[in-house]
């Protein structure tokens, strides 16, 4: 079988970072997805599992909720290797269009007080295994030393 394309990003240089992982013809519409990397992968500690899914959870309703972009968005969710997300999202756009959409979902995430929408029984397939702390403060790193502070290399993919 053939190396699918996001096995031949090297991960030993991977930053953390907004990267555009793949566009896709669906129709006459384009998407593109995006690699929410939030950890240097196989360098750093992956996210803890409650966490990721507390981000999941809060990020994705906020963008689906984002008056300016929830036309936009097809769909939010975790890497299986817990070190990120991937942004779905209608059009073809460069993580610079998204640097403030980032920043402000990581913000309502590191910001959020109260119950985590969807984490109920009947809304979730694993509602206990949420961490609100721990999902505030990885938002929170994610968003000052990455996202308040990004250069081209947390752009674009390393060779």
């Amino acid at each position: 079988m053939n190396k699918i394309p996001s096995f031949n990003i090297n991960h030993i240089r991977l930053l953390r970072g907004i990267y555009v992982s793949r566009r896709d013809k669906v129709g006459t519409e384009e998407i593109t997805t995006f690699d929410i990397r939030m950890k240097e992968p196989n360098r750093e500690p992956a996210l803890h599992p409650g966490a990721l899914h507390t981000i999941e959870h809060l990020a994705a309703t906020y963008l689906r909720n984002n008056p300016e972009w929830k036309d936009s968005i097809v769909y939010w969710g975790p890497m299986g290797c817990l070190t990120g997300n991937y942004l779905l999202m209608r059009g073809r756009l460069e993580p610079a269009d998204i640097l403030t959409l980032m920043q402000d979902t990581f913000r309502f995430v590191a910001e959020f007080e109260g119950e985590i929408p969807g984490a109920a029984p009947m809304d979730c397939g694993n509602w206990v295994l949420h961490d609100l702390p721990m999902a505030r403060l990885e938002a929170r790193r994610y968003l000052e030393e990455v996202l308040l502070n990004c250069k081209p290399e947390n752009l674009v993919y390393p060779e």
